[in-house]
């Protein structure tokens, strides 16, 4: 048995029209001008719904007419952040002038600090020297020699017997009496001094 007969047709590519449904002649004049709408709907991105029959309820599957793949969607990069660049130039040189100018005062500041060193150190010899002679000269006053002559032209006089204190206990030893004798004439004293 025929595979066309069993389904009803009659003549070759025609069907028996289902209720409701159209005839393959209706389709064809019909299909065309419907076509060419779901073209324009398809264009505009609308989605289309057959009206007649049990394929009212179900949505028409699209179909890709190209044959290049659609492109893939990527997040795109965030645009790029114009800083106005004449403040950047403005900060680069007033770091720059500000550096050299910093330099150029510590340079100064070095300068007149090496002067002042200079003139510290002249002191400083200055002072060693005046140092070393005043070493000398007391050296020379603690001789015993001039230790005796001073202590007369203070007028001081020689005691005979002295008497001594012990430090640890702070016991006397010896009776302290003062001492007699004429001062000298070289004495401050006999001087009106």
């Amino acid at each position: 048995m025929n595979v066309e007969k069993r389904d009803g047709r009659g003549a070759v590519g025609q069907r028996a029209p289902r209720s409701g449904g159209r005839t393959a002649a209706q389709r064809t004049t019909r299909d065309t001008t419907a076509t060419d709408r779901r073209e324009e709907t398809r264009a505009r991105g609308a989605r289309e719904f057959p009206t007649q029959g049990s394929a009212a309820l179900r949505p028409a599957e699209r179909t890709r007419v190209t044959g290049a793949p659609a492109p893939r969607l990527r997040v795109a990069p965030p645009a790029p952040i114009r800083v106005p660049r004449a403040p950047f130039v403005a900060l680069i040189l007033v770091l720059v002038v500000g550096g050299v100018l910093g330099i150029l005062a510590v340079n100064t500041k070095i300068n007149e600090n090496a002067f002042k060193l200079e003139k510290l150190q002249q002191q400083q010899a200055k002072l060693d020297v005046d140092e070393q002679e005043l070493k000398k000269e007391i050296a020379k006053q603690e001789a015993p020699g001039n230790l005796t002559a001073n202590a007369r032209r203070l007028g001081l006089v020689e005691s005979e017997d002295p008497a001594y204190i012990r430090l640890p206990d702070g016991q006397t030893i010896g009776v302290p009496h003062p001492a007699q004798g004429a001062p000298s004439v070289t004495s401050q004293q006999g001087n009106g001094g």
